[in-house]
């Protein structure tokens, strides 16, 4: 009886698959045939199926603000470590740590007794021979002596006062001052101390103005120019300061392929110090700079595209690419201004393949439609 049941449910459900594929599944005429793809000209489309529905934008030039962030280092104006350039032992020592000198301040004093004694020496050395040139001058014109045993004599002279002034350079080395007005550090002797050539005595800084050394991508070398203004800040510090570049790096650095800057700081109220890290904001500006969305851009492995709507078709172009910001990129070459670029359907997009206009993007984020008379014209976009 169970074997009876189930050979009757099988033949059941054979006949109802049977009847659904013959009276639902297929209808004749293809009536349903309205449900399979999408509408025509619909964006998105199967290629092939009718122009493409896309955005499209129309380039236009504006003025672009890039900020660059970098980081870099405060310098002093002007600095210099002191050294002696002989050695003695310090007899005046008139180093007041951290204060403010002028320039051609006596700083060190070494001991020059030896050489003053030299220079009495020579001195009195000079007044004698001058007094035998002049003898025997006279004696010259008389024919008392030949002009040979003269020239000796006013050898001898210009000898003498030769060494007087090598005496008078190395007295001059004892003494050693401010090269500049600035500010003292601390030193590292005491007086009394005997120094040499190597010994480091304070160092020197100026640091009313600084400057500011930072580097750039060599990208930013172009538009980084003499005068352009940075601004900066530092740890400890929620002040923003401003400074003016005032020279560039001749080459880039082959190590980094970074372009080195130096900018000049006004640090008139002290609050900067030599060595401080900063982090820098160079805005760097374009003029008239051709811009397009950034989704209109195809990234490709050696360059850049975009899609160029011509005459109801579109265009693939290489172009190059400049500055960019969240909303817009900077293209340099391969575009002109009026061209209309697809920023929607790109992937549905191919080669001379027929594209209906849908809409117009603006830069704003209102858009206007395309429908219309020639709205499927790219020509009249132009």
């Amino acid at each position: 009886m169970k074997r009876w049941i189930a050979i009757i449910l099988v033949v059941l459900v054979l006949g109802g698959v049977i009847y659904y594929n013959k009276f639902y599944k297929q209808q004749p005429g293809g009536s349903g045939g309205g449900r399979g793809g999408a509408p025509s000209g619909q964006a998105g489309g199967k290629p092939g199926g009718g122009p493409t529905a896309v955005n499209v934008f129309v380039v236009t030039s504006q003025n672009l603000k890039d900020e660059v962030v970098a980081t870099g280092s405060l310098l002093a104006s002007e600095q210099v470590d002191i050294y002696p350039e002989i050695s003695g032992r310090i007899v005046e020592l008139n180093i007041q740590e951290g204060r403010s000198v002028s320039q051609g301040t006596l700083l060190v004093k070494l001991y020059d007794g030896d050489l003053q004694a030299q220079l009495l020496k020579l001195r009195s050395l000079e007044e004698n021979n001058r007094r035998i040139e002049e003898r025997n001058k006279q004696l010259l014109q008389r024919g008392g002596i030949s002009q040979q045993e003269y020239d000796i004599i006013v050898t001898n002279l210009k000898g003498t006062l030769a060494d007087i002034e090598v005496t008078k350079a190395a007295l001059r080395k004892t003494e050693i001052r401010a090269p500049f007005s600035g500010s003292m550090g601390l030193r590292n002797v005491s007086l009394g101390a005997v120094v040499s050539p190597n010994t480091l005595i304070a160092r020197l800084q100026q640091t009313n103005s600084m400057k500011l050394d930072f580097s750039v991508p060599e990208k930013y070398g172009s538009s980084v120019k003499i005068g352009s203004v940075i601004s900066f800040q530092i740890d400890g510090s929620d002040k923003t300061f401003n400074g003016a570049v005032y020279a560039i790096e001749p080459g880039v650095e082959e190590a980094t392929r970074n372009l080195r800057i130096r900018a000049r700081v006004n640090n008139n109220s002290a609050n900067l110090r030599p060595g401080t890290f900063a982090k820098v904001n160079l805005v760097i500006n374009t003029s008239n700079a051709l811009v397009v969305p950034t989704q209109a851009v195809i990234p490709q492995t050696r360059g850049s595209q975009v899609v160029v709507i011509e005459k109801g078709k579109a265009v693939f172009k290489d172009v190059k690419i400049g500055l960019r910001n969240a909303s817009v990129v900077e293209v340099t070459q391969g575009l002109q201004k009026g061209d209309s670029v697809a920023t929607t359907g790109l992937i549905f997009l191919r080669p001379e393949s027929p594209v209906k206009i849908a809409k117009i993007d603006k830069l704003t984020g209102q858009t206007q439609s395309g429908e219309g008379p020639g709205a499927g014209n790219s020509a009249s976009m132009k």
